[in-house]
Protein backbone atom coordinates (compact mmCIF):
# COMPACT_ATOMS: atom_id res chain seq x y z
CA UNK A 1 0.00 0.00 0.00
CA UNK A 2 0.77 3.54 -0.67
CA UNK A 3 2.47 5.65 2.30
CA UNK A 4 0.40 7.35 4.38
CA UNK A 5 -0.21 11.62 4.14
CA UNK A 6 -1.88 13.26 6.66
CA UNK A 7 -3.75 16.33 5.65
CA UNK A 8 -2.05 19.43 7.85
CA UNK A 9 -5.36 20.38 9.78
CA UNK A 10 -5.51 16.76 10.72
CA UNK A 11 -2.73 17.72 13.98
CA UNK A 12 -4.86 20.62 15.31
CA UNK A 13 -8.48 18.70 15.26
CA UNK A 14 -6.09 15.91 16.81
CA UNK A 15 -5.23 17.92 19.72
CA UNK A 16 -8.24 19.75 20.09
CA UNK A 17 -10.37 16.61 20.56
CA UNK A 18 -12.61 16.34 17.49
CA UNK A 19 -11.38 12.48 16.77
CA UNK A 20 -11.90 9.19 18.71
CA UNK A 21 -10.80 6.37 17.29
CA UNK A 22 -12.14 3.84 19.31
CA UNK A 23 -14.82 1.63 17.97
CA UNK A 24 -17.19 3.23 20.21
CA UNK A 25 -15.93 6.97 19.57
CA UNK A 26 -16.71 7.89 15.77
CA UNK A 27 -17.02 5.95 12.42
CA UNK A 28 -14.15 6.67 10.27
CA UNK A 29 -14.60 5.97 6.22
CA UNK A 30 -12.57 5.50 3.46
CA UNK A 31 -13.34 7.38 -0.17
CA UNK A 32 -11.58 7.14 -3.46
CA UNK A 33 -11.12 10.34 -5.10
CA UNK A 34 -9.52 11.45 -8.98
CA UNK A 35 -8.45 14.88 -7.34
CA UNK A 36 -4.60 15.18 -5.71
CA UNK A 37 -5.18 15.94 -2.07
CA UNK A 38 -4.01 19.64 -1.01
CA UNK A 39 -2.69 18.97 2.06
CA UNK A 40 -1.97 22.11 3.29
CA UNK A 41 -5.27 23.36 2.72
CA UNK A 42 -8.19 20.45 2.23
CA UNK A 43 -10.03 19.63 5.64
CA UNK A 44 -13.33 18.18 4.87
CA UNK A 45 -15.01 15.22 2.27
CA UNK A 46 -16.28 18.04 0.53
CA UNK A 47 -12.90 19.36 -0.67
CA UNK A 48 -12.59 15.39 -2.82
CA UNK A 49 -13.87 14.46 -5.63
CA UNK A 50 -14.71 10.88 -5.36
CA UNK A 51 -14.78 8.32 -8.15
CA UNK A 52 -18.39 7.25 -9.68
CA UNK A 53 -19.31 3.90 -10.94
CA UNK A 54 -21.46 0.42 -10.11
CA UNK A 55 -20.00 -0.86 -6.73
CA UNK A 56 -18.91 2.34 -5.12
CA UNK A 57 -21.28 4.30 -2.85
CA UNK A 58 -20.42 8.09 -2.18
CA UNK A 59 -19.24 8.80 0.95
CA UNK A 60 -17.72 5.26 0.97
CA UNK A 61 -17.32 2.69 3.35
CA UNK A 62 -17.01 2.34 7.18
CA UNK A 63 -13.31 0.94 7.83
CA UNK A 64 -14.49 -0.29 11.30
CA UNK A 65 -11.83 1.41 13.31
CA UNK A 66 -10.96 0.68 16.66
CA UNK A 67 -7.74 2.22 18.97
CA UNK A 68 -5.74 0.39 21.48
CA UNK A 69 -2.73 2.23 23.92
CA UNK A 70 -0.13 0.83 25.51
CA UNK A 71 2.66 2.38 27.30
CA UNK A 72 1.88 5.91 25.66
CA UNK A 73 1.60 4.55 21.85
CA UNK A 74 -1.75 4.42 20.56
CA UNK A 75 -2.55 2.35 17.53
CA UNK A 76 -5.35 2.94 15.31
CA UNK A 77 -6.50 -0.18 13.29
CA UNK A 78 -9.22 -0.91 10.44
CA UNK A 79 -10.36 -3.65 8.43
CA UNK A 80 -9.10 -4.36 4.51
CA UNK A 81 -12.25 -2.80 2.34
CA UNK A 82 -12.93 -4.02 -1.19
CA UNK A 83 -15.15 -2.47 -4.20
CA UNK A 84 -16.24 -4.38 -7.01
CA UNK A 85 -17.28 -3.07 -10.00
CA UNK A 86 -20.56 -4.38 -11.48
CA UNK A 87 -22.56 -3.88 -13.99
CA UNK A 88 -20.29 -1.87 -16.01
CA UNK A 89 -16.14 -0.23 -15.49
CA UNK A 90 -16.09 2.43 -13.34
CA UNK A 91 -16.57 5.94 -15.06
CA UNK A 92 -13.41 7.59 -13.63
CA UNK A 93 -10.10 6.43 -12.63
CA UNK A 94 -8.59 7.00 -9.36
CA UNK A 95 -5.72 7.72 -7.67
CA UNK A 96 -5.96 8.48 -4.09
CA UNK A 97 -8.31 7.12 -1.09
CA UNK A 98 -8.49 9.42 2.57
CA UNK A 99 -10.20 8.41 5.53
CA UNK A 100 -11.86 10.45 7.13
CA UNK A 101 -14.57 10.73 10.77
CA UNK A 102 -17.98 10.28 9.28
CA UNK A 103 -19.50 11.53 12.77
CA UNK A 104 -18.53 15.39 12.89
CA UNK A 105 -19.48 18.11 11.27
CA UNK A 106 -17.57 18.58 8.06
CA UNK A 107 -16.83 15.20 7.85
CA UNK A 108 -13.11 16.35 8.97
CA UNK A 109 -10.49 14.43 6.62
CA UNK A 110 -7.76 12.94 8.15
CA UNK A 111 -4.75 11.15 6.23
CA UNK A 112 -4.22 9.76 2.50
CA UNK A 113 -2.79 7.30 0.38
CA UNK A 114 -1.06 8.02 -3.15
CA UNK A 115 -1.09 5.29 -4.83
CA UNK A 116 1.40 6.39 -7.22
CA UNK A 117 -0.50 6.15 -10.99
CA UNK A 118 -4.09 6.24 -11.61
CA UNK A 119 -6.21 3.17 -12.34
CA UNK A 120 -9.65 2.22 -13.02
CA UNK A 121 -11.92 -0.45 -12.18
CA UNK A 122 -13.62 -3.10 -14.86
CA UNK A 123 -16.61 -4.70 -15.05
CA UNK A 124 -16.67 -7.64 -12.31
CA UNK A 125 -12.85 -6.10 -11.01
CA UNK A 126 -12.21 -5.38 -7.38
CA UNK A 127 -9.68 -2.76 -5.76
CA UNK A 128 -8.54 -3.54 -2.04
CA UNK A 129 -7.67 -1.18 0.79
CA UNK A 130 -5.03 -3.73 2.14
CA UNK A 131 -4.85 -2.48 6.18
CA UNK A 132 -2.46 -4.20 7.42
CA UNK A 133 -1.77 -4.39 11.52
CA UNK A 134 -2.65 -0.79 12.11
CA UNK A 135 -3.79 2.28 10.00
CA UNK A 136 -1.48 4.66 12.23
CA UNK A 137 0.54 4.90 15.44
CA UNK A 138 0.55 7.79 17.64
CA UNK A 139 3.68 8.02 20.02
Amino acid sequence: MASLNKYQDFVQQLLTGVHNFTSAGATIKTVIHTDAPTLASDDELADLTQITGTGYTSGGEDMQNDMTETGGTATVTGVDQTWTAGAADWSSSARYITDYNDSVTGKKVCWSYDYGTTFLVGNGESFTVDRGASVITVS
